[in-house]
């Protein structure tokens, strides 16, 4: 019988928690639906994405904690290239959801923050910086490619601040590095 090597192993590991970890994007309807003023903004009586991309329509939407629990947002898994703010082709496809939803009538009178978030590893200088880089990537992939104009888009790196998921300093948590966007209002 034939063992596997140790960077085959590591591979199929790899690969595995990818798939296990992939999580289908919110399309641009459940976006526009997440980011719409509706109901009494004062209650928090909106529509929201949940992380898994599953939409809600409960009074106290899945929103993570580092804004106005008031403001619609939706969270998006956007992948990016490890320690870097190069857009993974699994990020453009989310990305594309994100840009028909920013760009569709219901929208184009808001102005959205764009906040970059990433996990735990390595240092919260460091992470801040980073997801500035990525919250800004974000920003000039959907200007570019679907006309909204930069002015609506406001991009803020959070580094740690408002994990989706809590973990111990230096810890690797994929659902940590994502994109926050929040309906700012006209």
């Amino acid at each position: 019988m034939r063992l596997l090597t140790p960077s085959l192993t590591t591979l199929l590991l790899t690969l595995a928690t990818s798939a296990a970890l992939a999580q289908p994007s919110p399309s641009a309807v459940q976006i526009i639906d997440s980011l719409k003023p509706t109901g009494n903004l004062l209650l928090g009586g909106t529509r929201g994405v949940r992380a898994d991309g599953v939409p809600t329509a409960t009074p106290a939407p899945v929103r993570p904690a580092s804004h106005d629990p008031a403001e619609p947002s939706a969270s998006l898994t956007v992948n990016f290239a490890s320690g870097s703010a190069d857009l993974t082709l699994q990020a453009i496809q989310a990305l594309d959801e994100l840009g028909r939803a920013l760009s569709s009538k219901e929208l184009s009178a808001f102005k959205f923050r764009i906040e970059g978030h990433t996990d735990t590893a390595g240092t919260p200088e460091a992470n801040r910086m980073l997801s500035e880089q990525r919250a800004q990537a974000v920003v000039t992939y959907i200007a570019s490619h679907f006309g909204v104009e930069p002015t609506r888009l406001i991009a803020v790196g959070k580094g740690e601040e408002g994990l989706a998921v809590q973990t111990p300093p230096q810890t690797p948590e994929p659902r940590n590095r994502r994109v926050v966007v929040v309906n700012l209002g006209r």
